[in-house]
């Protein structure tokens, strides 16, 4: 347990980074743009690796028994977080977590939620929890969960530091709910071409995990997982 605990904490100060403007800056102007990123990006991957290779290694305990319900929750919850973390990264977002670069316009997705790449991680981690009814799943996916969640307060914060008296008017148009402010009839429900290649990519990924995917990378089957219950 020390060791996932270790590994966790050094997974959420790695991730804490860009959400302190005077680090990353001064981390990228040193850097450069491409070179932060490219190397956050490997540091990021690896430290996940760890921290999933540490959960793996703590002792299973477990707190409910599997029910057929609980494999509907993460076929329903993951491909969707799949789906808003790859448009959000691929959209332009003046809010949030994106890796796009510049101005424009904000991408479509960001009509149905000013934060799609961490109610993303949100969505993916509580969709896991449900069948894994052991400590170590709980600890780990609720801490992504948490973490996620706690991550839209610090960029609401410092997207309305940044945007000062006309975040007002830019986030009219959006909400920090997904689809709140579509229901509210203050946005519009559309689609551009990052959310259709969010959507394709989506596909062609939930595909591949379920055609043995998923048991290559984790060792678990989730058609599997369906079929015993």
């Amino acid at each position: 347990m020390t060791h996932f605990l270790a590994a966790f904490t050094v997974f959420v100060a790695l991730h804490s980074i860009p959400a302190v403007p005077r680090i990353r800056g001064t981390l990228v102007s040193r850097l450069g743009h491409g070179t932060y990123i490219a190397l956050y990006s490997a540091v990021s991957l690896l430290a996940l690796a760890w921290l999933f290779y540490a959960a793996l290694n703590v002792d299973h305990i477990e707190l409910w028994a599997p029910a057929a319900w609980q494999g509907h929750v993460t076929f329903a919850a993951a491909p969707l977080g799949l789906f808003f973390v790859l448009a959000g990264l691929l959209s332009r977002n003046p809010f949030s977590t994106t890796a796009r670069r510049g101005g424009g316009e904000p991408g479509a997705i960001v009509a149905v939620t000013r934060h799609p790449v961490l109610w993303g991680f949100v969505f993916w981690a509580l969709g896991h929890i449900p069948p894994n009814g052991d400590l170590r799943s709980l600890l780990l996916f609720g801490g992504f969960a948490v973490f996620s969640a706690g991550s839209m307060a610090m960029m609401e914060k410092r997207s309305r530091k940044k945007h000062g008296h006309v975040f007002a008017e830019m986030a009219a148009d959006t909400s920090i709910v997904p689809f709140a402010g579509i229901l509210q009839k203050r946005a519009r429900l559309r689609f551009d071409m990052p959310m259709l290649l969010a959507l394709a990519a989506s596909v062609v990924l939930v595909g591949w995990l379920l055609a043995g995917g998923h048991a290559w990378l984790f060792g678990g089957d989730p058609l599997l997982f369906i079929r015993s219950l």
